[in-house]
């Protein structure tokens, strides 16, 4: 029991976790793109109302007007009718064809939440690297600086005749290396910015980025888009089914008309006959009615079988998602072990920069030194950070397939 109580805590956290960043994800897809998905959301709510009125058959209303000279005398032909053929009972088939529209629109609806999850997602990651190429950036810096340092004490070195002259174009090599990966860089990161710029409104300097936390599996599944889909999905293919075998099966139709004929000028056999009075009438009844359909039977195998592939899926997407959970939660790992070794060498930099500074200060070291030892010490600082930008990165894999509501 207190296991039970235990678990539902922390469920209940999640699910609080959840709903806070959930908010985080709003606002940051243009006002275009944002128009575009309330269309989308829009057309599928209208198609739903169409498909769930669809059983209902429209009321013909016909008028036919017709003018002729067989013996030289014109004479007129007018028909006007009003015809309705509306089925009322469809063994069950009304009934399941209004649950098919309303499946169809929830299916329609994830769908276009999936598509509309993965585009924030995009966009959220755009902002990840740009922040990240910055920082990528700012190390590029120092490692070109650290470069230049261990170029100039080669080139004293070389100039003191201590030095092979391999060493020193060695040297050089690695600043240009550097140098020319930093150009590579800064190319990435407008590119990055220019792409941002095309889906988001947003400054992307002055966007805020979400700080996502790693979720309980059990609250990832629970809120798992793709599976909410793939069950509106089966539900879908549940109704169909069952609409399909409707579709053999006796259905009863009210019949009802109204018919007005006038007929000008007749004549009969050359001879002109005075025109008889405007004629009207209407009828009403009903039809029973089912086909015999030599397909019937492979009509409903095939939509059966639809429904039970979409069991299938279900299946095997709860299998990728905890593959995926757990991907991610090994990922995660992996990068915390790398923040730790980073901290930890920054850790070491810091006591041998503040001992070189003593020494440099007794003689015994040079500026060199203390820049080197330095720059080292900033560099390991920012492996850390972007090695937390890459967590964030790797969760956003995660938040991308979670969604609180439809």
């Amino acid at each position: 029991m207190r296991a039970l109580s235990a678990l539902s805590v922390l469920l209940l956290l999640c699910s609080s976790l959840n709903a806070a960043q959930e908010a985080d994800f709003e606002g940051f897809l243009s006002k275009l793109k944002e128009q575009e998905f309330t269309y989308d959301y829009q057309k599928s709510s209208a198609q739903s109302l169409q498909l769930r009125d669809s059983w209902i058959q429209p009321i013909i209303v016909r008028y036919s007007y017709k003018k002729s000279n067989p013996y030289d005398a014109t004479q007129t032909v007018q028909n006007a009718a009003i015809i309705l053929d509306q089925p009322i009972f469809q063994s069950g088939g009304i009934y399941f064809a209004i649950k098919y529209a309303e499946a169809s629109r929830i299916y329609s609806n994830y769908s276009i939440d999936v598509a509309k999850r993965k585009l924030i997602k995009d966009v959220i990651a755009l902002l990840m690297q740009i922040q990240k190429s910055e920082l990528l950036i700012q190390r590029h810096h120092l490692q070109i600086a650290n470069a230049t340092i261990n170029l100039e004490q080669k080139k004293e070195l070389y100039m003191n005749g201590q030095l092979d002259s391999g060493f020193l174009d060695s040297a050089v090599i690695d600043r240009n290396t550097l140098t020319q990966a930093l150009y590579d860089l800064e190319t990435s990161k407008e590119q990055l910015i220019s792409s941002f710029k095309a889906l988001s409104d947003l400054d992307y300097i002055h966007a805020k980025v979400p700080h996502l936390e790693l979720v309980h599996e059990d609250a990832f599944m629970e809120h798992s888009i793709d599976l909410k889909k793939i069950r509106s999905e089966n539900e879908k293919n549940r109704y169909f089914k069952n609409m399909t075998i409707a579709k053999y099966l006796p259905k009863l139709s009210i019949t009802a008309g109204y018919n007005w004929d006038s007929l000008e000028n007749p004549s009969f056999a050359g001879s002109a006959i005075p025109s008889p009075p405007d004629t009207s009438y209407y009828n009403y009844g009903f039809k029973l009615s089912m086909p015999l359909d030599i397909n019937f039977q492979r009509d409903i195998e095939s939509v059966r079988i639809d429904y039970l592939k979409s069991l299938v899926v279900l299946e095997n997407t709860k299998r990728s998602l905890v593959a995926l959970y757990h991907r991610v939660e090994q990922n995660l790992r992996n990068y915390d072990k790398k923040i730790a070794l980073a901290k930890a060498n920054a850790t070491l930099y810091e006591k041998l920069y503040t001992d070189t500074i003593s020494l440099f200060k007794a003689g015994y070291k040079t500026q060199y030194d203390v820049d080197l030892l330095q720059n080292s010490m900033q560099i390991q600082s920012l492996d850390a950070r972007i090695f937390e930008m890459d967590k964030q990165l790797e969760l956003l894999n995660l938040y991308e397939k979670m969604m609180n509501a439809v």
